[in-house]
């Protein structure tokens, strides 16, 4: 069970395409963002479409597959873990992070 203490998995599409940033040490790091849709039905019956935005990084070996193969509108399984972080902007200002550390991607559809 520890493997399940900080794990995600989702299904999306790119929501644009991926930037791909290769730092001085040569490390490459891949991030794109992805779209996953929920439908139901609210109290009066009427069918919801709810759709969530995901920020997903990858690192090394998964960003160059990342930089290869995906472009927004691709369909992508992911799997990862959740991370969160800040910044302070120029302004001052502490802004927060929630994004999924990509371990895992499986490239879906045509």
């Amino acid at each position: 069970m520890n493997a399940l203490k900080n794990k995600v998995q989702l299904i999306g599409h790119l929501g644009q395409d991926p930037e791909i940033v290769t730092l001085d040490s040569g490390k490459k790091l891949a991030k794109f963002s992805i779209a996953t849709t929920d439908h139901y039905k609210n109290a009066n019956g009427e069918k919801v479409e709810d759709t969530q935005w995901h920020s997903i990084v990858a690192w090394g070996k998964t960003a160059d597959i990342v930089e290869s193969y995906l472009q927004k509108g691709k369909q992508v399984a992911v799997e990862g873990k959740l991370t969160h972080r800040s910044y302070d902007t120029k302004e001052g200002e502490k802004r927060y992070i929630t994004e999924i550390r990509c371990n895992e991607l499986l490239m879906l559809g045509k």
